[in-house]
């Protein structure tokens, strides 16, 4: 683990792996809520914590970078479900990388508990974890100039949902009609991190 300084008041914690970041993230909520820690904001990523508006950012380098962090602890609170038409443009060049039926590609992803694991991208874009790495698909040779929104997505471990139209490079399986960013809504984000997450396959109709 290494913490470099980020301005005057923040520290940008460095770790080895996504599991490492979850567990981190994980102890620093823990100690926010306790009041051992006074932080305006904690930020997970692919291999980073970021905290900002910290008081004393020297005596968090010491602390983080000697600290032992335990695993993170199992997943609880509410599941958002997301219901998706597997009906994507990728979806059978992801079944022949997987080496399954398309119909198969739906079933082993609705059959999985996703988390967020951080957010970025976009706003309300969450990179969503849980498929095993066998699942692993690399990201299109040719990104999209244009994904529509709502777009169900795979590129290397990771899930996401397009939350606006935008250019794309990831392997579109599928869509959903749910909406992941809403400014007029609190919290604006549908998915953040920690979020339990599942697909429901719908038909073209919208019946699950």
């Amino acid at each position: 683990m290494r913490a470099l300084p980020v301005g005057e008041d923040a520290l940008l914690v460095e770790v080895a792996s996504g599991e490492d970041v979850q567990a981190l993230h994980a102890e620093l909520l823990r100690r926010r809520a306790e009041g051992s820690l006074t932080v305006r904001e904690i930020v997970p990523a692919a291999r980073t914590v970021l905290l900002d508006g910290l008081a004393d950012p020297a005596r968090w380098t010491a602390e983080l970078t000697s600290a032992t962090v335990p695993p993170a602890p199992p997943r609880t609170g509410e599941v958002i479900e997301l219901p998706v038409r597997y009906d994507g443009p990728d979806l059978a060049d992801v079944a022949a990388h997987w080496g399954v039926s398309a119909q198969e590609v739906a079933r082993i992803h609705t059959a999985t508990e996703f988390r967020v694991a951080f957010c970025g991208f976009a706003p309300g874009f969450g990179y969503l974890t849980g498929l095993p790495p066998r699942y692993d698909v690399p990201r299109r040779a040719t990104p999209r100039t244009a994904v529509p929104a709502g777009s169900v997505a795979l590129a290397g471990p990771y899930t996401g949902v397009y939350p606006r139209a935008s250019p794309g490079g990831w392997q579109l399986i599928g869509s959903t009609r749910a909406v992941l960013w809403d400014p007029a809504r609190v919290p604006a984000a549908l998915l953040t991190p920690g979020t339990r997450v599942r697909f429901v396959p719908v038909d073209r109709a919208g019946a699950a």
